[in-house]
């Protein structure tokens, strides 16, 4: 009896607990099924794209037309290591065996006493699971060990664990290596291979300036070198010396040499009975004599080196591009005219620069020439013989400001100050606005961007793209597909903007195609980067989720089949689905 109370008892638990558990298991069954229904809704989607018609979907590049063979130059190490990105369940990182005990390890706690307790630092801030750095790690270990007993120390920083550390000083990849002179800090340029470190690093710590005791080395060095730095002292050895050995090292590009001699001093422009010590710059350029008159002290002979290096105006040239837009001076002053007419203006282009030493690069761009001037004219968006000025604050930033009015000496130097000090209007490419903008992908350009894409009652996917660029036009056909099924829904634009001929400051691309998203009323925050498959069933889910104003898609009928092949019963079926579908039976959410 008892065991049959038992009984009854386990089977009224076992009866309560199945009619509490039954409705959150039937919703979770439901919830699967309205995945699963959502799932099959999206096939007819998936229908309409083949897989000829996918784009590939990786990240955003710079590139033209010809895919992998775009860049037959670069070897595989200059794309880095494709292990880095592999999200695969395979053995984590194991770091490989290198013998860098000469490498010191720093970290927050004691990079600041060792950098100041140190003349000389190398440092390398790295990443464990960066190729480029376990490429450089042995390298790295064995230039610290030759140089081992000289002036200088190779230390390093795990910038995955030193994460203020890295942001101080600005690590934006790896591995980012920095050179330590007295504590302040300069990007190592070289290879990174024990070779080059070596002797990159010995050139810096070694005296840094060379002695000039005879008139035949000084006519020597003047006609074979293009920037020359000269210090007249009292004696080639003491605190003068020191000072200028100092301020050697932190210019890279100029040639420092001390003297004694009044003969020299004179071959160099300076005056014989000049107060010592004087120092003078000289340059193959048409200032070729800039006279120092600050304290002789490393700082100021660095800084008037370093703002007087550059040529009053530098021609671009493939040569000099670099010397221009990698320059510490971001901001720049350019000029585009064609060669026949730029004589006429030139001079007062010139006599303005000398205002602006150290603070702003004159570039004169010819726009006749074909290899690099025009195409430099088309990027900044200048057409015709000129002359036309432009001001532009560098490739990080990107702003450009347009010159207006009669160019002569007066005019420049005022645009310059007001350059400088911020004081004007950014200017934007545009192409004309469309005359007609019915297509389901609608046409953006610099002029309708406020109207078309920051229309704050509209979600709007907006793709950047050039027309040479390969992966753009990959995506095209699947772009144009979802603007197609998207085309009836008022409260979402699908548009595209030419990256090439039209700019906005809303719209940073970093290569093409980019594409955003700016959701309806919030269009005064940054825009979200799309970062998903190139399909149109991502794109959709995408939309989805992140439009501010929720909309459903209605599933097309398909469309009926021909007359001849139906049958009367085939069209007794096909009218009871029409009349299914008049009626609202068919589901109209995806």
């Amino acid at each position: 009896m008892a065991s049959f109370r038992f009984f009854i008892a386990i089977s009224l638990v076992s009866l309560i607990l199945i009619s509490t558990l039954t409705p959150s298991i039937s919703k979770t069954a439901k919830n699967d099924d309205v995945e699963l229904d959502d799932d099959e809704d999206l096939r007819f989607l998936e229908e309409t794209e083949g897989k000829k018609d996918a784009a590939p979907s990786h990240s955003h590049f710079n590139e033209e037309d010809g895919g992998d063979d775009e860049y037959p130059d670069l070897d595989d190490e200059e794309f880095g290591n494709y292990h880095d990105f592999d999200d695969s369940d395979s053995d984590p990182y194991k770091e490989p065996e290198i013998d860098d005990k000469d490498v010191v390890v720093l970290k927050e706690g004691n990079f600041s006493d060792f950098i100041e307790k140190n003349k000389f630092v190398m440092v390398e801030f790295y990443a464990p699971w960066c190729g480029h750095c376990q490429a450089l790690a042995p390298e790295y270990a064995a230039a610290a060990t030759e140089l081992k007993g000289e002036e200088v120390v190779l230390a390093k920083v795990d910038a995955t664990e030193e994460n203020e550390l890295a942001q101080e000083y600005d690590v934006q990849g790896f591995p980012t290596v920095y050179f330590f002179v007295d504590g302040e800090h300069k990007p190592y340029p070289g290879a990174r291979n024990k070779e080059a470190i070596v002797t990159w690093i010995k050139k810096k710590i070694g005296p840094g300036i060379s002695n000039i005791t005879t008139i035949d080395e000084a006519e020597r060095i003047l006609t074979s070198e293009s920037k020359v730095a000269l210090g007249y002292l009292n004696s080639l050895v003491g605190p003068e010396s020191e000072e200028i050995a100092a301020a050697s090292r932190l210019q890279d590009d100029v040639s420092f040499y001390q003297t004694v001699n009044p003969d020299v001093a004179k071959l160099f422009h300076l005056d014989p009975q000049v107060k010592r010590p004087a120092l003078v710059l000289v340059k193959m350029e048409a200032e070729k004599i800039s006279y120092f008159d600050g304290q002789f002290v490393k700082t100021a002979i660095s800084e008037f080196v370093f703002s007087n290096k550059l040529p009053l105006i530098t021609i671009f040239t493939r040569e000099s591009a670099p010397s221009i837009f990698e320059s510490d001076i971001k901001k720049q002053i350019l000029m585009f005219a064609a060669s026949n007419i730029s004589e006429k203006y030139l001079p007062s282009f010139q006599e303005a620069a000398k205002s602006f030493k150290g603070k702003l690069i004159f570039v004169y761009v010819q726009v006749d020439n074909e290899d690099f001037g025009r195409p430099v004219a088309d990027y900044f968006g200048v057409s015709g013989d000129g002359p036309k000025l432009l001001a532009y604050t560098g490739n990080d930033d990107a702003r450009k400001f347009v010159f207006d009015g009669e160019v002569t000496l007066d005019k420049i130097k005022a645009f310059g100050e007001d350059f400088l000090e911020d004081r004007l209007k950014p200017f934007y490419k545009s192409e004309p606005i469309p005359e007609t903008n019915d297509g389901d992908v609608k046409v953006v350009v610099g002029n309708n961007f406020d109207e078309i894409v920051l229309d704050e009652s509209k979600d709007v996917l907006l793709e950047i793209y050039a027309p040479w660029c390969g992966h753009c036009q990959a995506l095209e056909p699947t772009y144009n597909k979802l603007a197609k099924h998207l085309r009836g829904i008022d409260s979402l634009v699908i548009a595209k903007m030419d990256g090439t001929t039209n700019e906005h400051p809303r719209a940073k691309s970093d290569g093409f195609p980019t594409i955003l998203f700016f959701p309806a009323g919030n269009k005064s925050f940054d825009p979200i980067t799309v970062d998903t498959d190139r399909t149109v069933v991502a794109f959709y889910k995408f939309l989805k989720k992140h439009a501010s104003i929720p909309f459903k898609l209605q599933k097309p009928v398909s469309a009926p089949k021909a007359e001849a092949a139906s049958t009367p019963e085939t069209k007794g079926e096909e009218s009871k689905e029409s009349d299914k579908s008049s009626n609202g039976g068919l589901k109209d959410e995806l």
